[in-house]
């Protein structure tokens, strides 16, 4: 009785281990879900936003690594906080004088007005607006050969939407003023903000 025992449990086992068993049609299955759930997911959390090209042509990965320039200057309207960045060419020209009040600044420069729409600190001491809501990227690149018309400067930009954490290029040509309002600052070579002494 014992062993008749042994037996049925030992069956049983077999049993729940054969039951387990995923067919390789099954495993395949899984695997291309599980990979479609993963890319989803992904898309969710943003897309690469240096995939996307603004309607006159300036892609956002000429800009890549923006998040880590060095900062120009600083401004605020009453809807948005700004910070000025630009690349390393441009900082250097900057720097050595070369560029602004009448000098060019060299072909490759690029500068990034990042946006925020300010909110009135809960924390400080005093009464400070701080950044709130990121709204978008202002883009401008100097490239004489691709934008003879505009100065030599593409303009582009690139909204952000909070909730979904995703960027798409502005629609409109020249968005943002672009070329329109920077022809105002012609003789300083397209550019309003000077390097601020820090």
């Amino acid at each position: 009785m014992t062993k008749a025992m042994s037996q049925s449990s030992t069956d049983g086992k077999y049993k729940e281990k054969r039951e387990m068993r995923l067919s390789p049609s099954s495993i395949i299955t899984t695997t291309a879900l599980l990979g479609i759930l993963g890319g989803v997911m992904l898309l969710a959390q943003g897309q690469d936003k240096y995939s996307l090209i603004s309607p006159d042509g300036v892609a956002f990965s000429d800009f890549r690594g923006y998040e880590d320039w060095s900062m120009v200057s600083s401004a605020r309207t009453d809807e948005v906080l700004k910070v000025i960045v630009a690349n390393p060419t441009m900082i250097k020209a900057f720097n050595s004088e070369s560029a602004g009040d009448g000098h060019s600044f060299p072909e490759g420069s690029r500068i990034v007005k990042l946006q925020w729409k300010p909110k009135k600190s809960t924390e400080a001491p005093f009464v400070v607006d701080v950044p709130d809501v990121f709204k978008q990227a202002f883009v401008m690149e100097k490239d004489s050969r691709r934008f003879p018309k505009t100065g030599g400067w593409g303009y582009a930009v690139f909204n952000y939407d909070s909730v979904s954490g995703t960027f798409t290029p502005d629609p409109t040509a020249h968005a943002d003023c672009g070329d329109t309002c920077h022809k105002t600052v012609k003789a300083k070579d397209y550019i309003f903000h000077p390097y601020q002494v820090r």
